[in-house]
């Protein structure tokens, strides 16, 4: 990447049909050249920093109007990349847009790489690395609190205490070199002091941490299998939690043939709810193929919900299911209770699996199973609901470090041993947690992260 180039690139999903306006976006020294070349507004208007100019969009070749835009400036540093940015606001659809873009190429703008507008936004000190890994996360939010815990990053929520940790770690470090370098000219070293600072850099260190399984589930989500007999209430079960008829439902066994799909979000978590044909020995092609299937779906699931049918109980069928699925997290439905008239007669198997009663075709139950649905998937932790903040993975893989190395620094001090091995580890700390704001990166590192944005971001 030159950062002095000029780049362009189609900022918004192009759908043929169904978007009003696509923005091509050029970023760079050139950027305000390249616009005045191919624009043409009217009358007088003021070509200023933040003001937004009507017109058309000409190739100057040949003089043809290409559209009908608006023309949005930013000049440097004001702006997303504090380089100079323009936006061309086109009409939506493919060939505006397409043609746009072509025009600004062939005035000496270079396509954009993926992520490269918020590369160079962090390369220009606009973001730090928390914050550009925010603004994706954002974009590809399937849920309100993961849109809400992505935003929160971008405002600088997860950096601030990043950076507060290590200038803690930095002037723990400090006092300890200049101990070594100056040990005739400064008293001694507050061994217990430093101990203190450093048992709570690492309780905060740890706070963050255990963010790291919601931050996953916020973001992935979770992949949820109904499995079951045929015709013990899968289908309903399904239509009831969606609100909706996504499923056929009806007294006949084998109904789903095939794996019926639908998204909901619990608690903040976007789930992902597989209802899957009944398993069972069939006969007809169409439905074996649904059946193998449903196998497949139950393996790769994160999360099974095994549906019994209240009235016939635990069967040898049953049995054979479970013995499928019991390596899975698994959640043990009782449908149709509102079909029994004596619960206590309801004979169930001996298995330490969580269990919930519904009865799907009055709505009944719903609540419960999504309350164990989280308490099985977050256990004792903060619920995701509850987090303002979250670490990914690369982030949670940084801190982790962060922490065996203080942790290590810690033994290096119960030891007693001498300084210059306490800075070894503390000098690793502090790299980790630069890490995570990009304050210590390498440039193979800044390739991966940002090769995972979409091309205009």
């Amino acid at each position: 990447m030159v950062q002095g180039e000029t780049i362009a690139a189609i900022a918004t999903a192009i759908v043929p049909q169904q978007g009003s306006v696509g923005i091509v976006r050029l970023s760079g020294a050139t950027a305000a050249a390249i616009a005045r070349t191919l624009f043409y507004a009217p009358g007088q208007q003021s070509w200023e920093s933040h003001r937004i100019l009507y017109g058309y969009v000409c190739d100057p070749e040949t003089q043809r109007t290409v559209d009908e835009a608006l023309l949005l400036l930013m000049w440097s540093p004001r702006s997303y990349t504090r380089e100079d940015v323009v936006e061309f606001h086109c009409h939506g659809g493919i060939m505006a847009v397409q043609q746009v873009l072509q025009l600004c190429l062939a005035q000496g703008a270079r396509l954009a790489e993926p992520g490269e507008f918020t590369l160079r936004a962090f390369l220009n000190g606009r973001l730090d690395l928390t914050q550009a890994e925010s603004i994706a996360e954002l974009v590809g939010a399937q849920s309100p609190q993961a849109a809400q815990t992505a935003l929160a990053g971008v405002q600088g929520k997860l950096t601030t205490p990043i950076r507060a940790l290590r200038s803690a770690c930095l002037d723990i470090l400090a006092e300890v070199e200049a101990r070594i370098d100056f040990a005739d000219d400064l008293p001694p070293l507050d061994e217990t002091a430093i101990a203190q600072r450093l048992e709570q850099v690492l309780a905060v260190v740890t706070q963050i941490l255990a963010t790291a399984h919601q931050g996953e589930l916020l973001r992935t989500g979770l992949k949820v299998a109904i499995v079951g007999r045929p015709n013990v209430g899968k289908s309903s079960l399904l239509n009831a939690w969606s609100r909706s008829d996504r499923a056929i439902v009806t007294d006949l066994p084998g109904t789903t043939r095939d794996v019926v799909e639908s998204q909901l979000v619990v608690g903040g978590i976007p789930i992902h709810v597989l209802d899957t044909a009944g398993i069972r020995e069939a006969s007809d092609q169409v439905e074996q193929m649904g059946i193998a299937r449903s196998r497949s779906a139950a393996q790769s699931a994160d999360l099974v919900i095994f549906t019994l049918d209240a009235q016939t109980g635990w069967t040898p069928a049953d049995e054979e299911l479970y013995q499928l699925i019991r390596q899975r997290p698994l959640i043990l439905v009782i449908n149709k209770r509102d079909l029994m008239t004596d619960m206590e007669a309801l004979a169930l198997p001996d298995i330490d699996v969580p269990r919930v009663y519904t009865a799907a075709a009055l709505n009944q139950g719903i609540d419960q199973l999504e309350t164990m649905i989280l308490k099985t998937v977050q256990g004792d932790r903060v619920y995701a609901s509850q987090v303002d903040v979250t670490l990914n993975q690369r982030q949670a893989a940084a801190l982790t470090r962060a922490r065996a190395a203080l942790q290590q620094v810690q033994a290096t001090i119960a030891d007693q041993l001498p300084l210059d091995f306490w800075t070894i580890d503390l000098r690793t700390a502090v790299h980790a947690l630069g890490e995570v704001t990009g304050e210590e990166i390498t440039e193979s590192m800044l390739d991966e992260i940002f090769s995972r944005f979409c091309i205009g971001k």
